[in-house]
């Protein structure tokens, strides 16, 4: 591409420049971005590449004459700040002023000071006579937001020095972590690439709420600080066209473009800011870069050849790495030097003049402007890529190396030198002891920094943990669920189906329910929600569906409660979470049913869902189509066999796998009744089935056992021979088919449980027997499980599961008797129901010869009646286990 420096017409190109800045000049800025536009329309029809309008020079967006004022007290803002700066470095030098080795974070911070400052002193509003804004900051940079909140008074002396110490009390979380600071982060963010993302879902559905009239959102906004580095992370950019698509204007990305990330530059050999424009602006967002401080204005404005840009727009990152590691001298020969004429524009700088033209993220002047463009623009969302140095201001050791980012100590001269520049009053004597420093409450810095977050709403962070109660329908709204289906059959699928339609007919809080689809709703049988409740779009629906003569249309609407988020489960699990968390985040309590194939839940969005705990959500996950062998034809991938497994990860998350439909309505019930009712903090994950079978109705009493996990579904008689059989979900009917084998063909009678959630048993004995180890005085408790074995007598247990053999191998410290497990190991395959049960020897067969063999165990049943029994069903001991490769 010919720059100005190689023009083969100056004359033409200047009279072309010319005329652009007359348009500009004389009927506005909009005018010249239309001429723009239609230029660029004119070449594409011409054939001529224009892809280079995705980016523009490297310099600032905003110019100097666009340039808003910021209205507050630089000197006072930089005292501030730079206490800050120097706790935040004070805390995590303390932290690991021992051999614990702590750990912490100083370069991030350091990096990002102004950038946060400015927000907290003009922009990020406090929840005092409103809703807050949202802010998702890096999670690196916790040491700075603790060590302004120890400044206002919010945390002390004891806590900061306790960073990384929670166990004994009175600690501060490594990162934002809402479920260990409840009323201070909102979100968690330190696992990177979740922050972005959740933003977005975030605003989305802000928008959502207010479109149907449940919040006013006004003028709030959701910010989202991340790195540069962070960028790679999938998630960070995965959903940013969503944002532009919807036009969310109250979303704002800072992104801290350090040029640097863990190990090394983020793009050695190009321009990362460079590259983020063109894929930001070509997804629709507004971009501003602020990548020069005021300090180069002078030097832009004497340069009238433009080789001052061209230096810029030819050096690549890993070069600017260099130039602020290295100083002043350096950067005078390596990019200045270049060209002689550049020489000439800082020949009257000193080297130290040089090292201190500033970078735009770390004027407070530029961010201003560029944070002050972001919040008025309308009708986009909005990325600030602003320009800094890591480790900025920790001196030699620390500044633009490749290893600031795991720097946890400043060495005593550079220590000195941080004083200095930054005006701590602090003597070398009080330097080795790494001091914090809070000026007296009367002073004029903390009078200053009151009065900026008075105007705006009080402190921030801040997290709502008060929030209203739903009251919630009873049991007896759910009466067709409760009763036998008769001829009828049903999947438990489509029993969630009927049950989110009772809900959503509620009066009191059916506004409140929000289902949520990943471009599956038809696949579980929801279709006929759309044109009942709606699928949400911001545009409305400007088109005539093509299935507008049928019942169940497919009906979009600005007011519409379904959120169906396209082919993308981390997306949809976000909006789970945005409306999850709505009852802190926007004062307004909201019940999301996320539905998706179990298979791509957890193992997809693990991270995020880990993340929902952390961030304490409330509402329902849905593992639909789950198990091993539920998928007719499916095959490997779409088979779940460990989803409870990881559901039992998160502390907070209840798990369930129904069989029959009032098993589903008890558990869907009790579990509205304990978040919104009650408020208990956690969330319900519950897997569904595709398969139709009969229902029958729901055994008197049986509610307490299916909340607690485990109840007596058929008693078997008393015999000489009699085994207790476990099952759950989709195999729970085949364990009721080998009672029948059991008892008609052996003899044998069986007691059969329905353990509708493993994990909860599971929990429940850890606590029990916990209580035991640590009170050996007191009487043993038992736990529930274990109550509801011996409660049956003797007899061998078996459980049959679909999903894997270690779910139920969780219960086997706490049953007192010989304990056969099966489950379904290794990949799936494709081929019917059927077939699959039998290969990965969960069905009915397998269970009746898991009890002959467990009877013969105990002398009661001879071997070679088991070989028949093996026989007879055509069962293979040569067939390798499904597990095997």
């Amino acid at each position: 591409m010919l720059d100005i420096i190689d023009d083969v017409d100056p004359i033409e190109t200047q009279e072309w420049l010319d005329a652009l800045e007359s348009v500009a000049k004389n009927n506005g800025d909009d005018r010249a971005k239309y001429i723009l536009r239609k230029l660029g329309e004119k070449a594409n029809d011409m054939g001529v590449d224009s892809a280079s309008v995705l980016t523009t020079p490297y310099r600032n967006t905003i110019s100097v004459k666009d340039e808003a004022r910021m209205p507050g007290d630089l000197f006072m803002e930089r005292r501030i700040r730079s206490f800050i700066r120097w706790n935040a470095m004070a805390m995590v030098m303390r932290a690991n002023d021992n051999d614990d080795g702590l750990g912490g974070h100083i370069s991030s911070f350091s990096s990002s000071a102004t950038l946060y400052d400015i927000g907290f002193n003009y922009f990020f509003r406090g929840n005092e006579g409103q809703e807050s804004d949202m802010v998702f900051f890096q999670g690196h940079i916790s040491p700075g937001i603790y060590s302004r909140a120890y400044l206002e008074g919010r945390l002390s002396e004891e806590q900061m020095d306790n960073y990384r110490r929670e166990v004994d009390g009175h600690g501060l979380s490594s990162y934002p972590h809402p479920w260990l600071m409840p009323d201070f982060w909102q979100f968690p963010t330190v696992s990177m690439g979740l922050g972005p993302i959740q933003a977005i879902y975030q605003a989305h559905v802000m928008r959502y709420l207010s479109a149907r009239e449940l919040i006013n959102r006004g003028d709030r906004k959701v910010w989202a600080f991340l790195g540069d580095g962070e960028c790679d992370e999938p998630e960070s950019l995965g959903a940013i066209s969503l944002a532009g698509r919807e036009g969310l204007e109250n979303l704002i990305f800072v992104v801290n473009c350090n040029l640097q990330r863990l190990d090394g530059p983020v793009r050695g050999n190009g321009k990362i800011v460079q590259e983020l424009e063109g894929i930001f602006r070509g997804a629709g967002w507004n971009v501003i870069k602020c990548l020069w401080g005021r300090h180069w204005d002078a030097l832009f404005e004497k340069d009238t050849k433009g080789l001052l840009q061209k230096r810029f727009d030819e050096v690549c990152d890993g070069e600017l790495q260099n130039y602020k590691a290295n100083g002043g001298a350096y950067t005078r020969e390596h990019f200045f030097g270049k060209y002689p004429e550049l020489l000439e524009l800082v020949a009257d700088l000193s080297d130290d003049d040089i090292m201190n033209l500033n970078r735009g993220g770390h004027d407070p002047y530029k961010v201003f402007a560029a944070y002050n463009e972001a919040v008025n623009h309308k009708g986009q969302p909005t990325v600030i890529l602003a320009q800094t140095v890591k480790g900025y201001g920790t001196g030699k050791s620390g500044e633009a190396k490749n290893d600031t980012h795991s720097m946890k100590k400043v060495a005593i001269d550079d220590l000195k030198d941080f004083r200095d520049r930054f005006n701590i009053p602090l003597s070398d004597d009080q330097l080795k002891d790494v001091p914090y420093y809070r000026p007296a409450p009367d002073s004029p810095e903390m009078k200053y920094m009151f009065e900026r977050r008075a105007s705006l709403g009080g402190f921030y962070p801040v997290r709502r943990t008060e929030f209203e109660k739903l009251e919630t329908p009873p049991l007896s709204d759910f009466e067709g669920q409760l009763k036998d289906s008769g001829k009828r059959t049903a999947s438990t699928q489509m029993v969630l189906n009927r049950v989110m339609s009772t809900l959503v007919k509620d009066k009191k809080m059916g506004e409140r329910v929000v289902p949520i689809v990943p471009d599956e709703a038809r696949t579980f049988g929801m279709e006929g929600m759309f044109r009942q409740l709606g699928i949400y779009t911001s545009a409305g629906q400007r088109y005539v569906p093509h299935d507008s003569d049928q019942i169940m249309f497919y009906k979009e609407s600005k007011t519409g409660q379904i959120l169906e988020e396209g082919i993308n489960e981390a997306g949809a699990m976000s909006a789970w979470m945005a409306a999850a968390t709505s009852y802190a985040n926007n004062n307004c309590t909201m019940v999301p049913f996320y539905i998706y194939y179990s298979m791509f839940g957890f193992q997809r969005v693990m991270d995020l869902a880990w993340a929902a705990g952390d961030m304490q959500a409330r509402g329902f996950l849905i593992g639909a189509t789950s198990g091993r062998t539920t998928l007719n034809g499916e095959g490997l991938q779409h088979q779940d066999g460990h989803s409870h497994l990881m559901a039992q990860m998160i502390p907070n998350c209840k798990s369930y796998d129904p069989t029959y439909g009032y098993e589903l309505a008890v558990i869907v019930q009790d579990g509205m009744r304990r978040m919104y009712q009650e408020q208990e903090n956690r969330f319900y994950y519950i897997t569904t089935m595709n398969e139709n079978y009969h229902h029958p109705a729901m055994p008197q009493g049986a509610e307490e056992g299916i909340i607690k996990g485990m109840y007596l579904l058929k008693e078997g008689k008393d015999a000489d021979k009699r085994v207790q059989l476990m099952g759950c979900g989709t195999i729970l009917r085949e364990v009721e088919a080998a009672a029948e084998i059991l008892r008609d063909d052996y003899g044998i009678e069986s007691d059969i449980w329905s353990t509708t959630s493993i994990n909860e048993l599971r929990r429940e004995a850890m606590s029990v027997a916990r209580w035991n180890m640590l009170n050996p005085e007191s009487e043993p408790q038992k736990a529930y499980v274990t109550q509801c074995i011996e409660s049956r007598g003797e007899g061998p247990v078996i459980a049959s599961t679909d999903y894997m053999r270690t779910y139920a191998d969780q219960l086997r410290e706490y049953i007192p008797r010989n304990f056969k497990v099966l489950g379904t190991d290794g990949f799936g395959r494709s081929d019917t129901r059927t077939k699959l049960r039998e290969f990965f020897e969960v069905n009915r067969h397998y269970v009746v010869v898991a009890a002959l063999k467990a009877l013969q165990e105990e002398g009661k049943v001879e071997g070679a009646e088991v070989a028949k029994a093996m026989q007879k069903f055509n069962i293979n001991p040569a067939k390798p286990a499904p597990w095997t490769v």
